[in-house]
């Protein structure tokens, strides 16, 4: 399998070395889950890169990003066009925080910032459905988060997957071809600190709970399955 990751953000170049950029987290979080024949391959989307033909990859991967899918931007808007055509042509895509947002917005829902504000550091979510690829099942599933904009109404035809009360739509799926998750399976620990250090300021109330919550286990390894199964299932 061949997944093309849609990269809508980098790592700062000063903290690379340390902590990787975005499409590597992902591309090690999923290597363990996947076949050992799966390869990757990234797109810069900022820089309108995209592959030649939509289906050059099995599958793709929109990661997270700082910037919001609201804003007026063209690199922005080009995205959401591309996922309109990942829709028309059921190829499957994941998408993660920003992109798990972006999907929602590309398909007729709506996003917005949280009302309840920042979410960050390990969240958990209720399993309101279960889907054959979500093996092993889980009533509740744990993962870091960072993010201020959330989905407000979910696409129609949406299955909503995962809720929590600060977040209601966390987890949804459109089809046998779209999934979208607002948490980080491929975030560590120690990116998510970093994170919350650097915007301490912006943060808020949100920083202290979200410090405290980062001795907390995840279900990091359970979601990356879930989405190796999720990919393989569109594999040819």
């Amino acid at each position: 399998m061949h997944v093309g990751i849609l990269q809508a953000d980098r790592v700062d170049p000063e903290h690379r070395a340390k902590f990787g950029d975005y499409p590597a987290m992902f591309a090690e979080t999923l290597r363990g889950s996947m076949d050992q024949e799966a390869t990757f391959e990234y797109f810069d989307v900022r820089r309108e890169r995209y592959p030649k033909a939509i289906r050059d990859c099995d599958g793709y991967l929109i990661t997270g990003s700082r910037a919001s899918v609201y804003e007026d931007d063209p690199w922005i808007a080009r995205l959401i066009r591309f996922v309109g055509e990942l829709h028309e042509t059921r190829v499957r895509t994941i998408g993660i925080c920003f992109g798990h947002q972006l999907i929602a917005q590309a398909l007729g829902g709506v996003v917005g910032r949280a009302p309840a504000g920042w979410g960050v550091g390990v969240h958990a979510w209720k399993v309101v459905r279960g889907e054959p690829w979500m093996r092993p099942a889980l009533r509740e599933i744990r993962l870091l988060a960072s993010h201020q904009d959330q989905v407000e109404t979910l696409p129609p035809g949406a299955r909503l997957l995962a809720s929590s009360e600060f977040c209601p739509y966390a987890a949804f799926a459109v089809g046998n071809h779209m999934l979208a998750v607002q948490g980080h399976p491929e975030f560590t620990t120690a990116y998510a600190e970093f994170l919350m250090r650097k915007r301490k300021a912006i943060l808020g109330a949100a920083f202290e709970p979200g410090m405290r919550s980062l001795d907390q286990p995840t279900d990091a390894g359970v979601i990356a399955g879930w989405m190796a199964g999720f990919l393989a299932c569109g594999a040819s």
